[in-house]
């Protein structure tokens, strides 16, 4: 199994009527700010490691799992919300840093959460990395009838139990489930990851730490026009990370491209675009190595 090289701790935040949970490593150090790491869609903060472990100097970092996954609360909801996740990072960065700039690292969902929160709150961050972060396909307002029925019936099938998550008899299938998802991940480290991706129930049987309503699609449409907004707002330096597989392509079949989010990317005064050789989505995976070198020379 995968050899931990810098170990964390586990602490537990009251945000929101939510007991969030946070894994730490390292400690305050005056005069360097906290790098906070907050992970994507179906992942857990513990999925840092590995970077956190690459990282050529010790850092205080602070990722917390996000409403409804890992270790924290889900909150007794059968939806979620995208605004959820900035207010909830405003109270973690008031908790952790209070009146204090942040570096900010963000992957896939958590990289679009970054996105929006710098714009918003740009005196809250100093330096800003997005690990594909990409946004969503753009929408129109005709859309709005038909994404509003989708979400009710999809309600529905959840509270039916039909989106249920898969479970495991043992550790090792979940371990084999992070391998298919990812075939760049080697067993080492799936075997370590699986132990904090997932739990096991009263039956023994292992459970994926993630409530199945975050497969709800949002009722609300993706209104690009506001985002372009908000990122003309991101006053910090922002590093825009890519794997050398693209993505974009396989998920969404043409309705959205890597040309598109670039383009997207011209309304951010001012960003730099970065890519990791032979990496899919889940770099921090991937290529810990590189990543983390990225990581420091940009926040340095």
């Amino acid at each position: 199994m995968y050899q931990v090289k810098r170990i964390s701790r586990s602490e537990f935040v009251p945000i929101r009527n939510l007991s969030y949970h946070v894994r730490v490593w390292g400690e305050p150090t005056p005069g360097k700010p906290p790098l906070v790491m907050v992970h994507g869609w179906m992942d857990v903060a513990a999925s840092y490691q590995f970077v956190v472990d690459a990282f050529a100097q010790d850092r205080y970092v602070i990722a917390p799992d996000w409403r409804g996954y890992g270790d924290t609360d889900s909150g007794q909801v059968d939806n979620y919300w995208f605004p959820d996740y900035l207010a909830d990072l405003d109270f973690l960065l008031d908790h952790y840093a209070p009146g204090q700039a942040v570096d900010l690292v963000g992957h896939s969902m958590g990289g679009n959460v970054a996105m929006l929160y710098a714009g918003v709150r740009p005196e809250r961050i100093r330096r800003l990395v997005n690990l594909e972060g990409f946004g969503m396909p753009a929408t129109h307002a005709a859309q709005a009838p038909g994404r509003y029925a989708k979400w009710m019936d999809e309600l529905k099938k959840l509270h039916a139990g039909d989106l249920d998550l898969k479970s495991y008899d043992a550790v090792e299938g979940v371990a084999r489930r992070l391998m298919r998802t990812n075939p760049r991940l080697d067993q080492h480290k799936a075997e370590w990851l699986a132990q904090f991706w997932a739990r096991a129930n009263a039956d023994g049987r292992w459970e994926i730490m993630g409530n199945p309503a975050h497969k709800i699609t949002n009722a609300q449409l993706y209104r690009v026009d506001e985002v372009l907004e908000i990122y003309k707002e991101i006053s910090m330096p922002v590093l825009a990370i890519e794997a050398s597989d693209n993505s974009m392509d396989q998920w969404w079949q043409g309705k959205y491209s890597l040309a598109e989010y670039h383009e997207r990317l011209k309304a951010v005064p001012d960003v730099r675009i970065e890519l990791i050789a032979e990496a899919g989505h889940m770099m921090h995976h991937d290529q810990p190595e590189q990543l983390a070198a990225l990581i420091e020379r940009f926040i340095a």
